[in-house]
């Protein structure tokens, strides 16, 4: 029997870039080329327009944008709860899948999973976890609030008291026993680290209900090195992806002050990023000072937001793509885009970053907030002769969408079997 599949996202790329989305979306895509699939449909949280009216409207041919919000965000629970068990529970209803396919459930709550199987409980629910918001109710990051953002490497009730002191540390135990019931209802999860994976395991999830799929990419080959004049080095660096605290640029730019101004003469490091703008004032002047005077001299160049469809072309002019963040990540888009790409990466030695990239092999580590070994790194590669076209060569080309969609239809599968009476 083929199957009938709803992709559920907390956004839509038409309006929010960020990879969870995009990977959702793409997924979608593959699912309705795919012979195993009947219809496939996508449902994303309305970012604009009227706000949290609860209602359900067409955005295309089978996408769709849900009007829905978070009030709590502690325990996720959604504004409109009317609209849960009418215009979200008939929609159900009326597409009648046989598998539902969540990426989030950020802006929208935890309840509509309890909708679904109250709908029909023979809908098999299955999750991609793109962060760890269940176990960190500070955005998923797993890092401390306050100056200095010190990482977390698991939960701690107290702890997370002391990064919210409003809650108690019952006020936690109620939440996690809030998230694991809605958990429970879940058929299967899928994580596109395997870092991420054992968090989760080692928060709750049952080890065989946790695979690790990573997010595919477009089947699509190689763009050809940067051409080199004579004498010219691999010295072209860039950075692609949000600008906000916790995704290292200030690391990186301090990274070039630490250098001398002969070493900076050696090399340029393009930022294409986006929403600087919406930063705090305190982050947004330290990046704004320490980027006048690399920009001034011509070693930093800050290129700005792209759109998805420009990226490649942009990285045809680079060699190197620096991923900086001071968080675990868990499965950084770009990573797998750089390697679409034939571009290695230089990445914190952190989370989904050191899992992804693999030292001296198709990439480089660097110490995690550490500015000075970032800079060594950047030297390194700047004035080796071998090492970038080592790195390339060795790069791995990652799942593309089909493949992807091929591999969770065997998870699918075997959960399937797994859940048959006999």
């Amino acid at each position: 029997m083929k199957e009938r599949i709803l992709v559920i996202s907390h956004g839509h790329p038409d309006f929010s870039l960020g990879g969870a989305e995009i990977a959702a979306y793409n997924l979608f895509n593959a699912y309705k080329e795919s012979e195993q699939v009947e219809d496939a449909w996508f449902l994303a949280r309305a970012d604009r327009g009227r706000g949290a009216t609860g209602q359900i409207r067409k955005r295309r041919d089978n996408e769709y944008l849900w009007e829905q919000a978070v009030h709590n965000w502690h325990m996720m629970k959604a504004v409109e709860q009317n609209s849960l068990t009418t215009w979200f529970a008939d929609f159900i209803k009326a597409l009648n899948p046989t598998i539902v396919h969540m990426h989030h459930y950020a802006h929208m709550g935890l309840e509509f999973i309890r909708v679904i199987k109250q709908v029909n409980p023979n809908i098999r629910i299955f999750f991609t976890i793109h962060e760890y918001m269940a176990i960190c109710k500070h955005n998923g990051q797993m890092v401390k609030t306050g100056e200095g953002h010190k990482l977390c490497s698991s939960e701690s009730f107290d702890e997370c008291r002391n990064c919210f002191p409003e809650n108690t540390a019952e006020d936690f135990w109620l939440r996690k026993h809030y998230f694991k019931k809605h958990f429970d209802m879940i058929d299967g999860f899928i994580s596109p680290s395997e870092f991420l994976r054992q968090r989760y395991i080692q928060w709750g999830i049952a080890e065989d209900k946790i695979i690790m799929i990573e997010n595919g990419q477009a089947d699509t080959p190689k763009l050809e090195p940067r051409p080199l004049n004579e004498g010219e080095k691999r010295n072209r660096f860039a950075y692609f992806g949000q600008v906000n605290p916790y995704k290292g640029i200030d690391v990186l730019l301090q990274a070039l002050h630490t250098m001398t101004k002969e070493e900076r003469k050696e090399l340029v490091v393009e930022i294409h990023g986006a929403n600087l703008e919406q930063q705090s004032g305190e982050f947004k002047e330290k990046v704004q000072k320490l980027a006048a005077k690399l920009i001034k001299e011509g070693c930093l160049r800050w290129v700005g937001p792209y759109r998805p469809d420009e990226q490649m072309d942009r990285m045809k002019s680079i060699d190197w793509v620096i991923v900086p963040s001071i968080w675990w990540e868990n499965s950084p888009m770009v990573i797998q885009e750089s390697f679409v790409a034939g571009r290695p990466l230089i990445v914190s030695d952190i989370g989904g970053m050191k899992e992804k990239v693999r030292n001296n092999i198709d990439g480089l580590h660097f110490s995690a907030r550490n500015p000075t070994d970032l800079a060594s790194k950047l030297l390194l590669a700047t004035k080796s002769s071998t090492l970038w076209e080592q790195c390339s060569e060795n790069i791995v080309k990652p799942l593309n969408y089909m493949e992807c969609a091929e591999a969770h239809f065997e998870f699918f599968k075997i959960n399937t079997i797994s859940k048959t009476p006999r």
